[in-house]
Formats: C-alpha cells, structure tokens, sequence
C-alpha cells in the first residue's frame, strides 16, 4: 500500500494520502475501503462519529423502534400465538435493544474496523483550500490535508427546518432526536409525510404516544405507488394516528405545557397540542462548510455527477461524490452501492496503468459494469417499513409512462397467496408490477403487507437483470410462501 507522506517542503502538520474521503458514513467507510484494495493510501475525515447517520440516528435505530411492533402484530394474526400475547409493547425494553443497536453512540467498534482495514481517520471538519487539498480543523488543531490522486466527498445531508414562524424556536426534533429519544412523549406531532414522518408515527403509535400528522399534500410517500400511500394512509388510521391532509403548521411555540402548532387546513384553523413535535419535511445535501466555493461549484447545493461518480465540472477528475451528497440517492443501501462504484473506480484509475487499462475497458464494455452506477437511474429499491410495509423498485406506472414506455400495471391481492393465508389470518396486501409491453420485462414493482420488504429482491433482480417474462415464467416459487405471488402476477399477466 503506498504509504502517506509529509508534502514536500510542508510543514509537519501537512500529510498526504492517495485518496481522501470526507465523512465516515457507511457510504464513506465502503468508498474507502473499495479504494484502498490495490494499493492506495486513504484516509477518511469525519467530525461526528465514524458509522454516520444510519448507525447511530437513522436506518438501525428507527429499524430497532419499528421492530417490536411489527412482530406483535404479526404475533397477534396467529391464533394460537395471539392467545399468549397480553398487553402493549414496553417502551423501556425496546429503547434498550435500540441502544444495543446504536453501541450506545460509541464508535470504538468502527474505529477499530478503519485500523483493520489500514484506513485513517482524521477527526475534525474538512474544508477545501484548493484542488486536491484540505484544511482539517479538529480538537487537536489544524491539519493540511493532501490528497495525490482523488477526493470523494461522503458529507451526506442534514434535515431541513422549514421557515415556519416560531417552529425553530421550539427546538422541534429532527429524525435524529426522534431515533435517540430517552423518554417517550405522550404526545408527538409530525410535519411531513415522507418515509421519516410516516415510520415514526408508526414507531411511536407502538410506543404509546398519541401521533398528530401533518401533511400539506393530499397524499403520503409521494415517491411510491397511490395505492401503496392510500394503503398506508388506512394503516396509520387503524394504528390511531390523526391523519391531517392538506394541514400545514403556520405558527409553532412552546411553552411549559408543552408545543402548540397553528395549523390551517381543510377545516380551517386551528391548534395542534403536542409535548414534542418532529420536523420531517425533507433533507438536503450537507456541503455549505465544504469550501467548495474555491473549486467553482455551488456550496451548499447538491453536487453534480457521472455514472462513475465523478463530479462534473471539476477538471483533471480528481473529485468525486456519493451518497445523498449528489441528490442521485437517499437511501443507505443504494449510496453504499455507489460507493462500491465510486471505490473501484479511482482504485483502478489511479492504481497503476494496468488497473487504469482494464477499468476503461470494463467501462466501455457496455451499460452494466461495476465501474457504473447504472442502477441509480431505473432500478433503485425502497423499503417503508411502515404497517403495512411498502417496498418497491424501478419505475412506477405513472414515471415508466412519463419515460415514453408502453406500460401496463398488473396487480394481485397477496392475501389469496396461500402462504400468506398461512402467515397471518387476514393478511392484507398488493402486489403490481409494470410491464414494458415492447419489451416484455418488468420495469417496476411494489409490494405492500407484512414483511413486503421480503419480497423486494427477487423483484430488483428481474428488473436489473432485465428477465423476460417467459423466462420468468420458469422461475418456480416455493409453495406455500408469500412468493407464489410472483406466479400468481405472471397469470394475471396473461402468462
């Protein structure tokens, strides 16, 4: 591995790596780890702790809180088991299997897995001096960083507070407040009704919390099928959430008795009384302290790439962007995935003339190379793990249409899946998928009910695999599973 090194004629505070990665998320920690595997030096800077937002204040601790609930649900559709079941969740016993899943916010165990990878860590705030190079503020001073070859910027994004009159104030909850809750409130409203508003309303209807949800459209999951946001809509409303659509907050102050939100909507004005409200009304890219600026790109907005993750507009192809840094995706999994794209990339570009050689090969070799991130355009799976769950990838029937496809959508009921009927007594689900009729493959499907987040693989390999209808037709489901729905969608189908 080709070491660091002082920058000549430097100082000692200036040091020097092959790649350097700003933010040790799980989208910068597998960029790193992609780059360095032939070779190159990398180091990666972050201020908070190494494991970022999903570790510690999204994915594993929401995921943690919705647990609990959906397994007495799922408990409570078994007679037999339901008979067993007494009682409600215990708020204190699920906020400490949460800590165990947040390593009670102690990064100790990421550091050590950085060490054993031979990655550095640089603890502080970076920002950009000029091309390929850094200052680095931490605890211990300030730091020249030098990187010989590439940066990848992993910054991630940050929850926005809309400018509603007194709502900042109040000091409302972000995500990461409502994922790190101590103690629960009896009462919680919830501005927004994208994936964060929706799971925590979820989350904290199992808690014992009283839920108001505000939503200013007419519709939950904008990004997701209607049927999938109309039956998750029912689904809060049997859970006892006070769904408010068309309900926007206009003025938000707290007192000692609690958060009080003017609120205007179908019904008029009137007043929300809440003990903490939760903002969830989106996120943006977090580069406004990158000092990108220097480099002739708009700080604080979204940074523009190619499908090798390349920022464009920079020359020389020294800067790079993953994550939800380049508003290209906003899910962990998928930024993890263009980490890997982003890691191999520079690792074979500036590895040696062979790697360089065979990467530009790979890349001209066609549209699905592991030097692309091809995925990000029409095959991007999402999970709500709301009740019912709502999972779906690719195009949904309205953006295939808008594509200029030829589509139609084919739905089935999953509760008259025999396997589902074994799952739970009243299973209740839909599954659609959206047919590329020139073409006869899948471009899109969404499922919806207990565990649909089950189902979501074997629809995202049909639609990056591009698998023809008749060929799919010889993919057998197992009997009796909830996954005979995919047989029962080729019937429908016409198959």
């Amino acid at each position: 591995m080709s070491e660091p090194t002082p920058h000549d004629g430097a100082t000692p505070d200036t040091v020097t790596y092959d790649v350097v990665v700003l933010g040790a998320g799980a989208v910068g920690e597998n960029a790193a780890d992609r780059a360095g595997r032939l070779g190159l030096s990398v180091a990666v800077v972050e201020h908070e702790l190494v494991g970022g937002e999903c570790s510690y204040w999204a994915c594993m601790p929401s995921k943690a809180l919705l647990r609990p609930g959906a397994v007495l649900a799922a408990a409570r559709a078994v007679p037999g088991a339901a008979e067993l079941v007494q009682g409600t969740l215990d708020p204190a016993a699920v906020l400490a299997r949460r800590d165990v899943f947040t390593s009670h916010w102690d990064d100790h165990g990421q550091v050590e897995w950085l060490d054993s990878a031979g990655i550095a860590l640089l603890r502080g705030t970076a920002r950009f001096t000029g091309p390929k190079e850094l200052l680095v503020s931490g605890e211990g001073g300030d730091t020249r960083l030098i990187a010989r070859h590439a940066v990848v910027v992993a910054t991630g994004s940050e929850a926005v507070v809309p400018p509603v009159a007194g709502l900042a104030e109040a000091q409302p909850w972000t995500s990461r407040e409502a994922t790190a809750v101590e103690d629960v409130p009896a009462r919680l409203a919830i501005l927004g009704g994208g994936v964060v508003g929706v799971e925590m309303a979820v989350a904290y209807r199992d808690l014992g919390a009283e839920v108001t949800l505000l939503v200013r459209g007419d519709r939950l999951l904008t990004a997701a099928e209607p049927f999938a946001a109309e039956e998750v809509a029912a689904g809060l409303r049997d859970l006892g959430v006070d769904l408010r659509f068309g309900t926007s907050a206009t003025a938000v102050r707290r007192d000692a008795d609690g958060v009080h939100l003017t609120v205007t909507g179908p019904q008029g004005d009137g007043q929300v009384d809440a003990d903490e409200v939760l903002v969830a009304t989106g996120r943006r890219p977090r580069t406004a302290d990158l000092g990108l600026d220097v480099l002739g790109l708009d700080a604080g907005g979204a940074l523009e790439v190619d499908d090798a993750l390349q920022v464009t507009g920079v020359a020389d192809g020294w800067l790079f962007a993953v994550g939800d840094v380049t508003g290209r995706t906003a899910t962990t999994h998928q930024g993890k995935y263009d980490a890997r794209v982003v890691g191999d990339v520079v690792a074979a570009r500036f590895s040696g003339e062979d790697a360089a050689e065979q990467a530009a090969a790979e890349r001209d070799a066609g549209e699905w190379t592991r030097y692309r991130a091809t995925a990000d355009h029409a095959a991007v799976p999402q999970v709500v793990f709301s009740r019912p769950e709502v999972a779906w990838v690719g195009r949904t029937e309205q953006e295939a249409r808008d594509a200029g496809l030829q589509v139609r959508a084919v739905q089935y009921a999953i509760g008259s899946v025999a396997g589902a009927s074994v799952a739970a007594d009243g299973y209740a689900g839909t599954a659609q998928v959206v047919l590329d009729e020139d073409r006869g493959v899948i471009v899109g499907a969404t499922f919806t009910g207990p565990d649909a987040a089950e189902l979501l693989q074997a629809a995202t390999v049909a639609v990056v695999g591009e698998v023809p209808l008749d060929r799919l037709w010889h993919a057998v489901p197992a009997y009796p599973t909830v996954s005979e729905v995919w047989l029962r969608l080729l019937e429908t189908a016409g198959l």
